[in-house]
């Protein structure tokens, strides 16, 4: 697989799949080929910088709805929306659904290619960001209970004589959690400690919003 990035190509039109298939090939970047929407669907993602030219009309799931099932599904990766004349304010509606783009037929090289780069981009930062995440998480769930509340009131500016008052603890017990999370998250510092634990609420914010946002779509 090219260390450049994937392009999923679906489009219904052998002859659109194939240049589009020569154009990305021709800059470095892997493509894989779908007829329908079904076909994607069925097919095994592999885990690397990728993103997917979707043609708006597509027999039986259109391109819209194949949108819609991928974020219902958690599959993130961006979408670049293309559509011939007609089919502009499908594409708009699209856009509001979170595609990153939308091109017009007939399609011009360089606007695709140019697509291509900035999707490709954002997903390869996404995946980094969820490696971070991931590893961030991993460190949380080796703590403690005792360990995790002493965490959370360290990373709200409390004192350690604060925190024992809170959790009705001595300040040597209160010491000996904080250093023993702090090994534990990999840290030296408390300025290190509040990052972690802001860049982890943070992401579970997003989740969250991802989350609601498909149960909102799935309902209309």
């Amino acid at each position: 697989m090219s260390e450049a990035g994937l392009v999923h190509i679906v489009d219904d039109d052998p002859g659109v799949r194939a240049g589009l298939s020569s154009l990305v090939r021709s800059v470095g970047y892997a493509a894989r080929l779908y007829g329908t929407a079904g076909e994607f669907l069925e097919s095994e993602l592999p885990a690397i910088p990728s993103c997917l030219l979707l043609d708006v009309r597509l027999p039986g799931t259109n391109g819209l709805d194949l949108q819609d099932s991928l974020r219902q599904r958690g599959i993130r990766f961006p979408v670049i929306l293309m559509t011939g004349y007609g089919d502009v304010q499908m594409s708009v509606r699209g856009m509001k659904a979170g595609a990153q783009d939308f091109l017009t037929k007939p399609l011009r090289h360089q606007d695709v290619l140019d697509a291509i780069a900035l999707a490709v981009a954002r997903d390869r930062d996404r995946r980094a960001a969820t490696l971070k995440i991931d590893a961030i998480r991993a460190r949380i769930g080796i703590l403690t209970p005792r360990e995790r509340q002493v965490m959370d009131l360290v990373a709200m500016g409390k004192m350690n004589k604060q925190i024992a008052s809170d959790l009705r603890l001595s300040q040597i017990t209160v010491k000996m959690h904080r250093g023993s999370l702090m090994r534990k998250m990999g840290v030296r510092s408390v300025a290190e400690l509040v990052k972690l634990v802001e860049t982890h609420r943070l992401a579970c914010g997003a989740e969250q919003h991802h989350a609601a946002s498909a149960v909102h779509i799935h309902r209309e």
